[in-house]
C-alpha cells in the first residue's frame, strides 16, 4: 500500500478524541420540560419540583414551560414535533389517556408519538367543597344531586381533563347527575370553588392540600384502599357511601418518538435517583402523594390500560369525540 494510502487511513486515529466524536454527550446543554396546563395545577408542581431535583443530576438546566390550551393537546403536539434528542419533554398525567374519547382527531399520533418515560408519583383523586359549604359530607351532596339532578355543579380543568373523567366516573358510580363547569386549568377550577362559583372540584390530592391544610376548602371523601396519612379524617368514597370509584392520578415525563433508548433510560434512572431523596419523600408525602418511578416499557402499559378503561366511562357518559 502506498505511504500516502497508509497515511490517510491513519489520520482518524491520530486525530483527538473530541475531534472524531460525531455527536456531544447526553446532555449537553439545558432541557425544557413542556407542561401542557397553566401553573398551579399538580402536574405542574410536581413536574417542576422533579425538574429542580433531576437537575443536578443530570449536570445541566431544567425549565418547565407551560403551554395550556386544548385540554392539553397544544403543549403535548409540540413536544411531539420535537427533535427526539433528549431536550424537549413533556410533563403529562392520565388526561393524556383520556384524550381519543374527547378529540376526534388529534394533532399527534396518541399511541405512537410519544415515548414514556417514568411516573413522578401517583396521587390518590379527593371530592372537595369549599369550607362554607352546605354539603357537610358525601352523603350529603349525593341527597341533593339525586333529589335536584343537573343543579349540583363541579369544576374541572377542561372538557376532557382527567378530573373531568374522574366526576364523570364518580357520577356514574353514585347514580348522579351533575352539571360541568370547564376551566383552563385545575388551579383556576379550584380558584372559583374558593369564590363560590363551583359548588365542588374533584382533584388530585396534591392540588388540594394547601387549601385543605389552611381550611379553606373540606374534602368529603379520598379515592384508595385505606385512608391517606396526608388526610386521616378524610373517609375512602366506599367508607362514605360511594362504592364502586377508586381513581389514582399520576404524573409523568415522555420524550418525542425516536429519543435514543440510552436517553430514555438516563431521564428515568435521574428521576428515580430523585425521587428517593428524604427531602423529595417528605414533599410527595405531604401532599398526600407516593413516588412514582416505573420503568417505560411499565408506564407505558399503564398507559395502554387506561387508555381502554376510559373508553367505557366515555361511551356511559356520552362523551363524543369532537
Amino acid at each position: 500500500m502506498p505511504i500516502r494510502r497508509r497515511a490517510a487511513l491513519a489520520l482518524p486515529f491520530l486525530m483527538p478524541a473530541s475531534l472524531r466524536a460525531q455527536a456531544p454527550a447526553w446532555p449537553s446543554r439545558g432541557i425544557r420540560i413542556i407542561v401542557s396546563y397553566p401553573p398551579g395545577g399538580a402536574t405542574d408542581v410536581v413536574t417542576r419540583k422533579v425538574a429542580e431535583a433531576i437537575s443536578p443530576l443530570l449536570g445541566v438546566p431544567c425549565v418547565v414551560e407551560n403551554k395550556a390550551g386544548g385540554s392539553g393537546t397544544i403543549g403535548t403536539a409540540e413536544v411531539a414535533r420535537a427533535a427526539p434528542d433528549g431536550y424537549t419533554l413533556l410533563g403529562n398525567d392520565n388526561s393524556y389517556a383520556m384524550l381519543p374519547y374527547v378529540f376526534a382527531r388529534l394533532p399527534f399520533d396518541h399511541a405512537r408519538d410519544l415515548v414514556p418515560v417514568t411516573v413522578s408519583n401517583f396521587a390518590p383523586v379527593v371530592l372537595t367543597v369549599k369550607a362554607s359549604s352546605r354539603f357537610r359530607t358525601l352523603a350529603d351532596l349525593v341527597a341533593e344531586a339525586k333529589a335536584k339532578p343537573g343543579v349540583v355543579n363541579y369544576g374541572t380543568g377542561g372538557v376532557g381533563s382527567s378530573l373531568h373523567f374522574a366526576a364523570e366516573a364518580f357520577q356514574q358510580a353514585a347514580g348522579v347527575e351533575l352539571f360541568h363547569i370547564p376551566f383552563k386549568g385545575a388551579g383556576e377550577a379550584t380558584l372559583n370553588l374558593l369564590n363560590g362559583t363551583v359548588e365542588m372540584v374533584m382533584g388530585s390530592l396534591p392540588s388540594a392540600m394547601a387549601n385543605v391544610k389552611a381550611g379553606t376548602i373540606r374534602a368529603l371523601a379520598v379515592c384508595g384502599t385505606e385512608r391517606s396519612a396526608a388526610v386521616p379524617d378524610v373517609p375512602l368514597f366506599q367508607q362514605a357511601g360511594v362504592g364502586g370509584f377508586n381513581m389514582v392520578n399520576w404524573v409523568g415525563l415522555a420524550a418525542p418518538r425516536g429519543t435514543p433508548d440510552a436517553v430514555v433510560q438516563r431521564l428515568q434512572q435521574a428521576v428515580v435517583q430523585a425521587l428517593a431523596a428524604p427531602a423529595m419523600r417528605d414533599f410527595l408525602a405531604g401532599q398526600g402523594a407516593t413516588p412514582g418511578g416505573l420503568a417505560p416499557d411499565a408506564f407505558a402499559a399503564l398507559i395502554a390500560a387506561e387508555t381502554a378503561l376510559w373508553r367505557d366511562v366515555a361511551a356511559k357518559a356520552r362523551i363524543t369525540p369532537q
